[in-house]
C-alpha cells in the first residue's frame, strides 16, 4: 500500500499544481446561492470524475471486513465471573476467557469482572460473534488480543452488546493496555447489531495495526481517544457515535511514515471530542458519509483546550498532518480551532459542508484546492486560507471576522496570528490566489479576498460584501491583481480599496460612492437599459468594483447603487486605481488625478467631498510614505488637515514649488 500512496500523492501534487496553471471558464449567475442547475450538476459530475484519490475503497477492505456473516462456531456462554465452553481452543481462569487457536466464537451472557483473551497464532484469524453480551472489568480492557492475525468482531443482527472498563489497566504483560478493546492485531468491527464502549480510563477501541468499522452501531464514551489505530483508522459504513476527552477518531504512528492515516468511505459519524473530531497523522481521505462534528467546545469557545498537563491540545474539526483529501460526504462541524485543516495540501472536490469555527473554515499550510461541492462557513476567523488558494469550482458561501480568502505568505499577519496563531507559512511572499469557476459568496470584516502575493480571475462568479472599516479592502494582494474572466462585484470601505492591475484582458470598474447602507443593490447596465451585473450588499459600503465579459473598452455603462448612479465610460480596460495600502503593486497610489486630498486615491467618479478623509480614518502606526514620494505640483492638503501627532516628513522631502499648508493647518514640531 505504501508505494500505492506514494504513487498517487504524486498525482495529488500533480493535480493541484495543473489546476494552479490552468484555468477554467466561468459559470452562470444564480438567483440564489443553493440553486441547483443543470449546468451546475454537469460540472460537479465533471469534477468528480476527474477526482484524484490517495487510495481506494477496494485497497482499504477486504470481502471479510465488509461482509460480517455469523459463521457457526464455538459457543462460549458467558456467566458471572466465568464461562461455559465444550472446546479444548478455549480456556477459562479467573474470569479470563482464552481463546488460542484460529477459528469463529460465538459468544452470549454476561461476564463481570472478566475479559476476552485472544492469544492465537501470530498467522491465525479470529472471529468474535457477539450475541447479546455484557463484558465490565475494573481494572483491565473488556476484549484483549495479545497475538493474532486478524481479529473479526461481528455484531449478531439485532443483538445488543456493552463493553465497559470501569476504573483503570492493570498491567497483564509486556503489553501496555489502555483501551476498552485493545488489540495488537489487525481489527475489523462488523456485523448488524449495536455496540456500547465505555471506558472510565484510556481509550474506546485501539489497535496496534489497523482498525476497520464496516457496519453496525457503535457509541464509545471515553476520557482518551474514541477510536485509534497506530496503521490506520478505515470506516466503510455503520453508525458511529463518540464522546471523546482526546480525538474522536486517531490515527499516528511514530516511525512509519507512510502509515498513521485515516480513510472514511461512508457511514454516520457523530463526534463530541475535547481534542480534535478526527485526526491523522498521515494523510487523510473522505469519499462519502456523513459527519456532524464538535470540537474543543465548539467555535463559541475562546478559551483555549487543554489536556490534564496543562499543555494546548488542538480542536480542529477534521485534522491530517499529510495531504487531506474529501470526494463526498456531508458535513456539520463546529470547531473551536479550523474546521478542515492540512499541514499540506487540503482539495476539495465534493461534499457539502456546514461549518462555524472560531478560527479557519478551511486551512492548509501549502495549498488548498476547491473543484467542487456545497460550502457555507456560517462563522470563522478566515473563511479558506493557505500559502497557495485556487478555487476552480463549487459554490461557496462564507462569513470571517477577518479576510474571507487569504493566501498568506511569510508576511501575513492575519495567517500568523490568529485566534489560535499556530498557522506556519513560507517565508517568501510567493502566495497565490487563483479562481478559475464556482460561485463565491463572501462578507468578511477584513479584506474579502486577501494575497500576500498575486491575484488571479479567469472564471467563475464572486461577489464580495468587504469591510466597513477603513483599515481593510474588498480586494487587497501585494503582487499582480489580474481579471481576464469570470464576474467580480466586490463592495466594501473606500479606505484601502483596489482595483485588478493593467495586465488585466478584461474591463474592471473601481468607483467611489455616497455611503450605502447593507441590503442595496448594486446594478451595472450599459447604454441600452440592459442589466450586465446585480448584486445585494450584505454590509455597508462606499466603494464598489466590478468586472465582467460584458465590460468593453470604449463603452459607457451605468452603475447604480440605490438612488445613486454613475456613469463611466471605460477609456481603458482598468478604469479607477485605488489606494490600497502602502505597499508597491498594481493599483497601490497615493493620489489619485485630483492631486493630495483625492480621496482614496481612487480616478473617476468622485464625490464632491473628494479632498476628506473618512471619518475616525487613522493612518495605520508608523505608516510613511514610499520612499521618494514627491506630492503632485500644485497639491494642496485638505482644508483643516492635521498631520497625526509626532508625524515627520520623509527623509529628503520637499514641499513642491508654491505649496502652501491650508488655512489653520498646524505643522508637528520638529517638521
Amino acid at each position: 500500500m505504501g508505494k500505492r500512496y506514494g504513487y498517487k500523492k504524486r498525482a495529488l501534487i500533480m493535480a493541484v499544481s495543473m489546476a494552479v496553471l490552468t484555468m477554467a471558464a466561468c459559470g452562470n449567475i444564480s438567483d440564489t446561492f443553493y440553486e441547483e442547475t443543470k449546468e451546475q450538476q454537469k460540472n460537479d459530475l465533471e469534477v468528480n470524475a476527474a477526482a484524484v484519490s490517495l487510495v481506494t475503497r477496494e485497497d482499504m477492505f477486504t470481502d471479510r471486513d465488509l461482509e460480517g456473516e455469523e459463521k457457526e462456531g464455538v459457543r462460549i456462554v458467558l456467566s458471572d465471573n466465568s464461562a461455559q465452553c465444550d472446546s479444548q481452543a478455549v480456556t477459562v481462569e479467573d474470569g479470563k476467557i482464552w481463546i488460542v487457536e484460529e477459528g469463529t466464537y460465538y459468544l452470549t451472557g454476561t461476564l463481570r469482572e472478566g475479559m476476552i483473551v485472544v492469544a492465537a497464532g501470530d498467522m491465525d484469524k479470529i472471529q468474535l460473534v457477539l450475541d447479546n453480551v455484557v463484558i465490565s472489568n475494573s481494572e483491565n480492557a473488556a476484549i484483549y488480543v495479545s497475538s493474532a492475525d486478524k481479529v473479526f468482531i461481528t455484531l449478531a443482527e439485532g443483538s445488543v452488546n456493552m463493553l465497559e472498563n470501569e476504573g483503570g489497566y492493570r498491567v497483564l504483560d509486556d503489553n501496555k493496555i489502555d483501551g476498552v478493546i485493545f488489540a495488537k492485531s489487525n481489527l475489523t468491527i462488523n456485523g448488524r447489531g449495536s455496540l456500547e464502549i465505555k471506558a472510565a480510563e484510556g481509550h474506546g477501541i485501539v489497535s496496534k495495526d489497523d482498525l476497520k468499522i464496516t457496519d453496525g452501531n457503535l457509541t464509545v464514551s471515553a476520557p482518551g481517544h474514541g477510536l485509534s489505530g497506530k496503521d490506520s483508522v478505515r470506516v466503510a459504513g455503520g453508525t458511529c457515535a463518540i464522546t471523546s476527552g482526546k480525538d474522536g477518531i486517531h490515527s499516528e504512528h511514530d516511525t512509519n511514515t507512510e502509515k498513521g492515516y485515516v480513510y472514511i468511505g461512508g457511514g454516520e459519524i457523530t463526534i463530541t471530542a475535547h481534542g480534535d473530531g478526527i485526526s491523522a497523522g498521515n494523510f487523510l481521505q473522505i469519499d462519502g458519509g456523513n459527519f456532524v462534528i464538535a470540537a474543543g467546545g465548539g467555535s463559541a469557545e475562546k478559551t483555549l483546550a487543554r489536556d490534564e498537563t496543562g499543555g494546548e491540545v488542538s480542536a480542529k474539526g477534521i485534522k491530517a498532518s499529510g495531504d487531506l483529501v474529501v470526494n463526498g460526504g456531508k458535513f456539520i462541524i463546529d470547531s473551536q480551532d479550523d474546521a478542515l485543516h492540512s499541514n499540506v495540501n487540503l482539495t476539495i472536490y465534493g461534499g457539502e459542508f456546514q461549518i462555524a469555527t472560531g478560527d479557519d473554515g478551511f486551512h492548509a499550510d501549502d495549498t488548498v484546492m476547491v473543484a467542487g461541492g456545497s460550502i457555507d462557513i456560517t462563522d470563522s476567523y478566515e473563511g479558506i486560507e493557505g500559502n497557495h488558494v485556487v478555487i476552480s469550482g463549487g459554490k461557496i458561501r462564507l462569513y470571517a471576522t477577518d479576510d474571507g480568502l487569504n493566501a498568506a505568505g511569510g508576511n501575513d499577519q492575519s495567517g500568523n496570528k490568529g485566534p489560535f496563531g499556530r498557522e506556519s507559512f513560507a517565508e517568501a511572499n510567493d502566495s497565490t490566489l487563483v479562481i478559475s469557476g464556482g460561485i463565491i459568496n463572501i462578507r468578511a470584516d477584513g479584506d474579502g479576498i486577501d494575497s500576500n502575493g498575486t491575484l488571479t480571475v479567469t472564471g467563475g462568479e464572486v461577489y464580495i460584501s468587504g469591510p466597513e472599516n477603513h483599515a481593510n479592502g474588498a480586494l487587497d494582494y501585494d503582487g499582480v491583481g489580474e481579471i481576464t474572466g469570470g464576474i467580480v462585484v466586490a463592495v466594501g470601505s473606500s479606505g484601502m480599496a483596489m482595483n485588478f492591475g493593467e495586465t488585466s484582458t478584461q474591463g474592471s470598474i473601481l468607483i467611489q460612492t455616497d455611503k450605502q447602507n447593507a441590503g442595496t443593490e448594486v446594478m451595472v447596465k450599459n447604454v441600452q437599459g440592459e442589466i450586465l451585473v446585480s448584486y445585494t450588499a450584505e454590509s455597508d459600503f462606499d466603494s464598489i468594483v466590478v468586472s465582467s465579459p460584458d465590460l468593453k473598452q470604449g463603452e459607457t455603462y451605468i452603475i447604480s447603487a440605490g438612488e445613486t448612479e454613475h456613469s463611466v465610460t471605460l477609456d481603458n480596460l482598468i478604469y479607477g486605481k485605488g489606494m490600497g495600502g502602502f505597499g508597491p503593486g498594481p493599483g497601490n497610489v497615493w493620489g489619485g488625478k485630483e492631486g493630495w486630498g483625492s480621496h482614496r486615491g481612487m480616478d473617476g467618479d468622485m464625490p464632491q467631498e473628494q479632498g476628506q478623509l473618512p471619518e475616525g480614518f487613522q493612518l495605520p502606526e508608523g505608516a510613511q510614505p514610499p520612499e521618494g514620494f514627491q506630492p503632485p505640483e500644485g497639491a494642496q492638503p485638505p482644508e483643516g488637515f492635521q498631520p497625526l501627532e509626532g508625524a515627520q516628513s520623509p527623509e529628503g522631502f520637499q514641499s513642491p514649488e508654491g505649496v502652501q499648508p491650508s488655512e489653520g493647518a498646524q505643522l508637528p514640531e520638529g517638521v
